[in-house]
């Protein structure tokens, strides 16, 4: 066990998912494992273990923001030795042409967190996605025909922004979208040499103002759940 997962050594798969909604944690179990067993119950914070095409596979919820969620990856690679872990969630479009529903895979992460200030001081670190669960995911996207985008995203320690054109400095260097966890992950996953990817797909769009449901968040965009299992295990 560790502080904030209850799991016994052995329950949690090398492979793991990281939804930051408990409840999705739950909707991927049961949807897409076989024999799904719940592992993780502190603080409310779901993760199961089951098989995927024949492959232990675990799912484990991160909460939302980069601080929550290093807290479970930390643990995950520390004390259950976790080699590849993919986050899957939602993000904000910041682009004309990456649409609702349409899916992002994050090739790098920036960020406004001061997280990483706090390891490298004035310099920058740029974290990077593992390159052959990038690779393969783009290609099991693209054979199945969802519309994919490859590219930089932002992390942001921000939901509710003062200035909300303030997207726009980033939107203007290429950036693709908005979410809260892959910096964090990124980074710790190169500072413990495990491999790390973020498989993401828009939900609002900060150019446009369309947005989807919760209810829609939570249960459905399984396009991006199928993609991650298959790339992770090299399906």
């Amino acid at each position: 066990m560790s502080i904030h997962l209850n799991a016994e050594p052995g329950q949690i798969a090398e492979t793991v998912l990281l939804p930051g909604d408990p409840l999705r944690a739950k909707h991927i179990a049961e949807t897409f494992l076989t024999d799904p067993v719940l592992h993780n119950t502190v603080r409310g914070m779901h993760g199961y273990t089951g098989t995927y095409k024949g492959k232990r596979v675990s799912v484990q919820g991160t909460g939302m923001g980069i601080a929550s969620s290093m807290i479970y990856v930390s643990e995950l690679i520390t004390q259950y030795g976790c080699k590849n872990l993919i986050r899957v969630g939602t993000a904000g479009s910041y682009q004309a042409d990456v649409h609702v529903r349409d899916i992002v895979l994050a090739q790098a992460a920036c960020t406004d967190s001061n997280i990483n200030n706090i390891r490298f001081g004035a310099k920058n670190f740029a974290p990077i996605a593992d390159f052959d669960l990038l690779m393969r995911a783009y290609q099991i996207a693209r054979e199945r025909g969802h519309a994919t985008h490859v590219g930089n995203i932002m992390s942001s320690d921000t939901f509710y922004h003062d200035d909300f054109d303030q997207y726009k400095i980033w939107a203007d260097f290429g950036v693709l979208a908005v979410e809260m966890e892959a910096a964090g992950l990124y980074t710790l996953a190169a500072k413990h040499g495990v491999k790390a990817l973020t498989v993401l797909t828009i939900s609002d769009h900060l150019v446009t103002r369309e947005e989807t449901t919760a209810e829609e968040r939570q249960l459905t965009f399984n396009a991006m759940i199928e993609i991650a299992l298959d790339a992770a295990l090299g399906e």
